[in-house]
């Protein structure tokens, strides 16, 4: 570690689904000693477009990037006040972004829904992760990768998600050819917010690997994107190829503007930026092999490292130093997690249910885990597929729908929300088991991010998983992360590894088995298992036929409109 001199600082930011968040973390032991949270101004468009109220199509994510540079502004200055620091002790800066979150932008970084006469044009707008209408367009990637065998497809599980770099940027070009003309660079947010701050444009090594398929040092080639689309295949080299930088490495330093937006030095370290999930694993103090850092909120990714490269089906992907520098870096994921619960409790819960929490001084949630967690496991008589976003890991199957089966005329709320519970833990031991199985053992299960608070949630989980579960010792994981990453960056530490040891940590066997319960779950996840193969893989397309029936339904309402 280099000199310096005391107390020094770094700020993590981490750009979420609905909001960013700043955190001022102290170097020489990782004490978070302020946040802020600024929200969004235009959150998610998924049903209309802000600029002009026009509906858009199912499937649809949209966000504003302005909304991105108001975190800067706000929640930056916000939590240097909160912390009660002199701005200029700190030392570095990090960011991490949800992903794959897509800009498209000019050549000197502009967003084209800024540029005159292009706020009614949707593809002119970032694309969030959980854009999923570019299902047609990764299934013909899949399909073609498929037929020509390439390298490539199964570092990815053998499918590449419509979420990815790839599918949107076809999506993009087939419906507006004259935006992706006007497009000079597709660019993930992570790299476009830490362009922002630098002025320098640099892609990080994660996203480029799990989201833009860069594998060893290299993209899928023109013939290969002439087959998707002839007019695609310029698309690595015209819109998406740039210098890639490692991972807490300094992809340049503060700007001026950037200084004046958020109160910090100029000309201090910024860390190449990354991704929400990955750069939460060091948070937790886990730079090694073997143990799974599940980051839980709205989705969940695992991440985790190895020592040695294995196809993992349904894996979101598999990159060489795409956690930390020496290992290789793998994620898996589902979709849907919080937002299920939260779509349940909006949406399915009674007046009096509402009117009881709010009597009692609590949240919906809280209540309904309350009643549930009374009921022993199996007593619902429910079981349900976790897929109203659809799947990630490892099916990659956005068509994919959810589904609740045994239903009766005397089934209660709170059992339907413990059965949802319960199926994103029957979701994750699937991705486990797959892992386990493909030669890629996993020794300790770490979890993360805001649904941790939820105690009976955990204690399912380590129940349907037979396994502890550790729990990371910060409440802003991914913030956290960034800060690790920009104390490297800023030469506090020779390496991530040295970084997380002193910054990260863990509460080890937080929650631990049941053996009953697990033995009781083990029968539930036998159905479980059943119900995924038979929608997931072939058995029965319902799904998939329900949401083309739903999107003719929607054109033909639009036509006669």
């Amino acid at each position: 570690m280099q000199q310096r001199n005391d107390p020094a600082h770094v700020v993590g930011i981490d750009y979420g689904t609905l909001s960013g968040r700043a955190v001022v973390v102290r170097v020489d032991d990782g004490a978070e000693l302020g946040s802020a949270v600024h929200p969004y101004r235009h959150g998610v468009m998924d049903t209309n477009l802000a600029a002009t109220g026009a509906p858009l199509p199912p499937d649809w994510a949209l966000q504003v990037p302005a909304d991105y540079i108001e975190v800067l502004q706000h929640a930056v200055p916000a939590a240097i006040r909160a912390a009660g620091i002199d701005p200029a002790s700190v030392i570095g800066v990090g960011t991490d972004f949800t992903a794959c979150t897509m800009v498209p932008v000019t050549k000197d970084g502009t967003p084209l829904n800024e540029l005159p006469g292009l706020q009614d044009r949707p593809h002119a707008y970032v694309k969030l992760w959980r854009h999923h209408a570019a299902q047609a367009q990764a299934d013909r990637i899949n399909e073609l990768a498929g037929q020509r065998n390439v390298s490539w497809l199964p570092r990815y599980g053998g499918l590449i998600s419509s979420e990815w770099e790839f599918a949107k940027g076809l999506q993009l070009l087939e419906e507006d050819p004259e935006l992706y003309e006007r497009m000079d660079h597709w660019v993930e947010a992570a790299d476009w917010i830490v362009w922002q701050l630098t002025g320098n444009y640099v892609r990080n090594a994660c996203s480029a690997g799990y989201k833009g398929i860069l594998q060893d040092g290299a993209y899928p080639d023109r013939d290969f994107l002439a087959a998707l689309n002839p007019d695609f295949s310029g698309f690595v080299s015209g819109k998406l190829e740039h210098p890639v930088g490692s991972l807490g490495s300094a992809a340049g330093t503060l700007s001026e503007q950037a200084a004046a937006w958020t109160g910090l030095p100029a000309g201090i370290p910024v860390a190449v930026g990354n991704v929400d999930a990955h750069v939460c694993a060091p948070a937790a103090g886990v730079a090694g092999p073997g143990r799974m850092v599940a980051i839980m909120g709205t989705s969940t990714c695992h991440v985790m490292n190895a020592e040695i490269l294995r196809d993992v089906p349904g894996m979101c992907g598999v990159v060489d130093g795409g956690i930390v520098e020496g290992l290789y870096g793998y994620e898996a994921g589902q979709s849907g997690v919080g937002d299920i619960f939260g779509w349940f409790t909006a949406h399915f819960v009674p007046a009096e249910l509402t009117r009881e929490a709010d009597d009692r001084g609590m949240s919906v949630h809280d209540l309904l885990t309350e009643q549930a967690a009374g009921q022993e496991v199996g007593a619902h008589g429910l079981l349900a597929l976790d897929w109203q976003s659809g799947n990630r890991s490892v099916l990659v199957d956005h068509e994919l729908s959810g589904l609740l089966v045994g239903l009766t005329l005397a089934t209660r709320p709170h059992e339907v929300y413990r059965a949802l519970l319960e199926a994103t833990a029957f979701g994750t031991r699937t991705i486990v088991e797959a892992f386990t199985s493909s030669g890629i053992p996993v020794t300790e299960f770490v979890a993360a991010g805001g649904l941790v608070r939820n105690r009976f949630l955990m204690q399912i989980y380590a129940d349907v998983l037979g396994m502890p579960i550790s729990v990371i010792g910060s409440d802003q994981g991914p913030a956290l992360g960034s800060a690790i990453h920009a104390a490297v960056a800023a030469g506090a530490y020779p390496h991530v590894r040295d970084a997380a040891a002193a910054m990260g940590r863990v509460h080890r066997n937080e929650f631990l088995p049941d053996s009953e319960r697990s033995q009781a779950y083990n029968a539930l996840y036998a159905e479980y298992t059943a119900l995924h193969d038979y929608f997931g893989r072939g058995g029965n397309d319902v799904m998939r036929k329900l949401k083309a029936i739903r999107r003719s339904a929607r054109l033909v309402r639009e036509v006669s409109a």
